[in-house]
């Protein structure tokens, strides 16, 4: 909900009693065509769907947002989430903002719920201080910490020594902000002084150390990136993401981060990597998957996959 909220997908009604708005979020914008219907569903993970993530709608859910006084409890619409062989009703009241019908347990055949799954965003702008700050936090003294340095070090190599996040979030301050120290230089210069690449490597490790266990979608993955940095770049995402059991899903454009992608799996025997290239068809989008090995022969022969 937090995506739906950040892009300002919300629908305001008036209450027909006392005249005051309110407002519930704009559901179907999460679903192909922003349409919701019994057949709507979200799919996410490997090909094979035990492992896949999948978020299933149901009919008239926004209606029942909008007009929950029309419906009764027992009719009460559902968002269906079901993961590893596990099922979770959530009853749509829940996604209220201030919710207007008490959230309650609708099955009471299921005494658990599996676990929460963390789902980070990156790009396709550049992290913020504040939220660079947020996971070096939590990356702080643990190995982590050691590779987001070494993915500075991609660009320069043993120059960059150390780094650290300084300030505070006073009134008046300019917050907190990533330092990095370099060699032969008497004084740290600020991350973001290193350049756009720089701030992208740095922030991508940061994610993936902070999904572990979840997802991370990377929108725009070449954004900042020169074209001979991205076979590495790609190398230290699928190493890292495989020790900290993420699922990575990444956009792109561009011909040469696919090419940078394409070495990077075929070079790693631990990581199994695909290009997914959508593609129109009539009204509907048509997914073309391209295994590693296409992606090989596509990357030698320049053979266009975008």
């Amino acid at each position: 909900m937090n995506i739906l909220q950040n892009r300002e997908e919300l629908i305001g009604v008036v209450d027909e009693k006392d005249g005051d708005e309110t407002f519930a979020f704009g559901l179907e914008a999460i679903f192909h065509g922003r349409h919701l219907s019994s057949e709507a569903c979200i799919s996410i993970g490997s090909r094979s769907e035990a492992q896949q993530l999948r978020i299933k709608s149901a009919l008239n859910i926004q209606q029942r947002l909008l007009f929950p006084e029309n419906f009764s409890n027992r009719d009460e619409p559902l968002i269906e989430i079901k993961f590893q062989g596990k099922t979770q009703e959530i009853p749509v009241s829940s996604f209220l903002p201030t919710p207007r019908v008490p959230y309650r347990k609708l099955r009471d055949d299921e005494s658990e719920y599996p676990p929460a799954i963390y789902c980070k965003s990156l790009g396709p702008s550049l992290l913020g201080n504040a939220d660079i700050a947020r996971f070096w936090d939590k990356v702080t003294l643990t190995n982590d910490e050691t590779l987001a340095v070494q993915a500075l070090q991609l660009i320069y190599g043993e120059e960059v020594e150390r780094v650290a996040v300084v300030g505070n979030d006073a009134p008046r301050s300019i917050g907190r902000r990533a330092i990095v120290k370099m060699k032969g230089q008497e004084h740290p210069v600020p991350l973001k002084s290193l350049g756009d690449g720089a701030v992208r490597l740095f922030g991508t490790a940061l994610a993936l150390a902070n999904s572990r266990d979840g997802f991370l979608v990377i929108d725009e993955a070449e954004n900042g990136i020169h074209h001979s940095v991205q076979p590495d770049f790609w190398k230290m995402v699928m190493k890292t993401a495989h020790e900290n059991n993420v699922q990575v899903l990444s956009t792109t454009h561009g011909w040469d981060c696919i090419a940078g992608f394409a070495q990077a799996a075929t070079d790693s025997q631990e990581v199994y990597g695909v290009l997914v290239r959508l593609e129109r068809d009539d009204d509907r989008i048509r997914a073309v998957e391209y295994s590693e090995d296409n992606l090989k022969a596509a990357a030698e022969y320049g053979i266009e996959v975008r």
